[in-house]
């Protein structure tokens, strides 16, 4: 006990006085982050070197406890050993981190040095080594991807959720005093030794961070923060091997990683790049409620404060309730993220329970049996055939196809109204044109799929014609078909 209070005093008072001083000497050598007035909105430019603050307080605090001359740090000097595995893992993060910060990096490269770390890890001794199902044997292959992912999915989690004063630091604070509880609980004196320090570097941080914050976390401190939390997580579960192991410091840190899915899963949806950044977090749509920005990051607090609470009873009650209480936690998420009203979810789910996403599979569907159809039909008159009923089938209400030197027409009737034109061009200046009602309804991504259909078809089936046909004069009447259809030869 007096070891523990050692390091926690240590820690929170070397925070307080090395993060000022790194803020005030370090943070002006192009580290500072400079507002743009979009997403970074702070007045002027802050430092963002809070993870060299940290790691500095976390290593002087170790080295200050180690020359003690008190018989409890005994026990520190045994857990050193593993406790170094882990600072040595955890550095390669931090500097990848920090080179970010200094000079960026490009999200390939971040990851690189992250899944490096990660796999380090693994053969460190740092595993999440659970099965799937009871009675299959070991795979260490299975074991060691899914140490990676989770603790790359952890360090990136923290690194996206840094977007407002003291979120990802009081965020990893919660997380952090969490997993100290369950080290203590367990009597796990290495887990504990490990996360009281960094508790005590975040404690004194959010001094300088929260809002107003006069110092920025930067890359180098919320990945740190989200890998250590991620290893610590390990080290918790790893005297268990089923699969609900993970789940109390899945919990601990669950804001996060649900933070980070939710943005993978919009970008995904609106087709944009994984690693774009946006405003659609979840503290963003906080700000948008109408929250202030303490009140958010507040808010934020509550909820894995909660959580943590939630994570500890599941550590409690080992595999009782641990399926109930996940439904519970996964049920109350989906109200969360509901009345935070993200439209790409919204549209989603209209079309699923719409029916607009079948039809739309059907419609591509259809497209590609026309396009196939129209590549491998035999001659010109069943190439203009096969036109005529795709004209009619996707809602056209005619066509006139200028093709191989022959000119073919369908005109619109006389009941439709106005219509508008669809202009598809093909090779020597020939060309289709589909004429459609303005009152049509319109799908533009089902009419992109057409045009694409209607152009590749009619090129795979030119391509597959051994001679070109004799040209016509163009006044010369070739053949009829249909009413309201003509077919013209025309001079080449």
């Amino acid at each position: 006990m007096y070891l523990i209070l050692t390091l926690g005093f240590l820690s929170v008072v070397l925070s307080l006085l090395l993060t000022p001083l790194v803020r005030d000497s370090i943070g002006k050598i192009g580290f500072l982050d400079q507002p743009d007035g979009v997403r970074k909105k702070h007045p002027t430019a802050v430092p963002r070197v809070g993870g060299i603050a940290i790691v500095l307080s976390y290593a002087a605090t170790f080295a200050v406890a180690l020359a003690l001359p008190f018989t409890y740090t005994d026990f520190l000097h045994n857990a050193l050993p593993a406790i170094l595995r882990l600072s040595l893992v955890a550095s390669i993060v931090f500097l990848t981190g920090v080179l970010d910060d200094l000079v960026g990096l490009k999200p390939r490269q971040k990851l690189i040095g992250i899944f490096g770390a990660s796999s380090l890890a693994y053969f460190a001794g740092i595993r999440v080594d659970i099965r799937l199902f009871h009675g299959i044997p070991d795979w260490p292959w299975l074991a060691f991807a899914i140490t990676v992912i989770w603790l790359a999915g952890c360090a990136n989690a923290f690194n996206l959720i840094d977007g407002m004063d003291g979120l990802a630091a009081g965020v990893g604070l919660v997380a952090t005093v969490t997993m100290l509880l369950a080290a203590l609980i367990q009597k796990n004196l290495p887990l504990a030794l490990a996360t009281l320090p960094l508790a005590g570097c975040l404690l004194g941080f959010l001094r300088y961070n929260f809002n107003p914050a006069s110092v920025f976390l930067g890359d180098g401190g919320s990945l740190l923060i989200g890998f250590l939390l991620g290893c610590y997580g390990a080290i918790w579960s790893e005297k268990s091997v089923t699969l609900v192991a993970l789940t109390a410091p899945l919990l601990a840190v669950s804001v996060p990683l649900l933070d980070v899915l939710i943005s993978m899963l919009r970008r995904y949806l609106r087709n944009r790049p994984i690693f774009q950044p946006d405003r659609g977090h979840i503290h963003h749509k906080l700000l948008e409620r109408g929250f202030t920005p303490k009140r958010a990051v507040l808010t934020i607090y509550g909820i894995c404060g909660l959580l943590a609470v939630v994570s500890l009873l599941v550590n409690a009650v080992h595999n009782s309730f641990t399926g109930l209480i996940v439904i519970l936690c996964c049920g109350g998420a989906w109200l969360g993220i509901r009345q935070l009203r993200y439209a790409e979810f919204t549209m989603a789910g209209r079309m699923f329970l719409g029916g607009k996403f079948r039809r739309i599979i059907d419609a591509e569907t259809r497209l590609v049996d026309f396009e196939d159809a129209l590549a491998k039909t035999a001659n010109i008159e069943a190439c203009w055939d096969r036109i005529r009923a795709g004209t009619s089938e996707f809602g056209f209400q005619g066509v006139r196809m200028s093709l191989q030197g022959m000119l073919f027409e369908e005109a619109p009737g006389r009941a439709s109204g106005r219509h508008w034109q669809l202009r598809i061009p093909l090779p020597d200046d020939e060309y289709i044109n589909f004429y459609r009602d303005f009152s049509a309804p319109v799908d533009p991504l089902v009419l992109g799929q057409f045009v694409n259909a209607v152009e590749q078809g009619i090129r795979a089936w030119l391509a597959a014609q051994p001679l070109e046909p004799a040209r016509m004069p163009a006044t010369q009447m070739y053949y009829a078909t249909g009413v309201g259809s003509r077919v013209e030869g025309r001079a080449s």
